[in-house]
């Protein structure tokens, strides 16, 4: 006969709800999240590629299909915020025979790694990909240090 034991099943229940909140229950129902939810979604829209070089980090962001001037960026105590809103190009009457692109506000939160200067960040937005320069702060670049002999 099998023992039952509490302790290992706490311990699969609490992994499971990590799965849930952490994204990694990559089944159905999460193949079929819509990009944009109703009001201010949080999620994973717009897709980004976060990379770095010895001067700068970089944040490429996909965002076919919208304005530039109605994104906004912000850079706040090491986190890049992105948020904006994706409208629909046909009007009020109009019927829907299809509908797969997402519509509506969003907001995505990136973690920097790194400390970066805020005052010289830069962006640009061309053929749908948002490009974010974000200058590393001095005291996280690598310096090179000279190595005297006596």
């Amino acid at each position: 006969m099998a023992m039952w034991d509490l302790f290992r099943e706490m311990e699969n229940l609490r992994r499971e709800i990590d799965n849930v909140f952490l994204g990694a229950n990559r089944g159905p129902v999460y193949g079929r999240q819509p990009a944009f939810l109703p009001g201010l979604g949080t999620g994973i829209y717009p897709q980004v590629n976060l990379s770095d070089d010895p001067e700068n980090l970089y944040v490429e962001a996909l965002v076919p299909g919208m304005d530039p001037a109605s994104l906004e960026l912000t850079v706040m105590r090491g986190t890049l915020t992105l948020s904006g809103e994706r409208r629909n190009g046909a009007g009020k009457d109009a019927t829907w025979h299809r509908n797969e692109r997402g519509i509506g506000k969003f907001l995505r939160t990136i973690e920097l790694p790194v400390e970066v200067k805020a005052d010289q960040v830069r962006a640009e937005c061309r053929d749908g990909v948002l490009t974010v320069t974000l200058p590393k702060s001095e005291a996280v670049r690598p310096r090179k240090i000279e190595v005297s002999a006596h």
